[in-house]
């Protein structure tokens, strides 16, 4: 998902899709360590996705808008 994308969900659509990913990422995990995931880079995809979705949510509790 983009930045963007992001931005434009709701509170409770942003929980749920960062609830969503982290289990993803709990997935993938899983299979890397029993050697059936494929490529590796999804694990770093996942990671990058979650520290998006965390730094929109912090922007929302701090008030942060976007442009200043």
């Amino acid at each position: 998902m983009k930045t963007k994308e992001i931005q434009a969900l709701s509170d409770k659509e942003l929980a749920k899709q960062l609830e969503a990913v982290h289990q993803e990422l709990f997935n993938l995990r899983f299979r890397l360590a029993t050697k059936q995931l494929v490529n590796h880079r999804e694990v770093r995809r996942v990671k990058k996705e979650i520290a998006r979705l965390k730094t929109i949510k912090r922007e929302r509790e701090l008030g942060i808008r976007e442009g200043e």
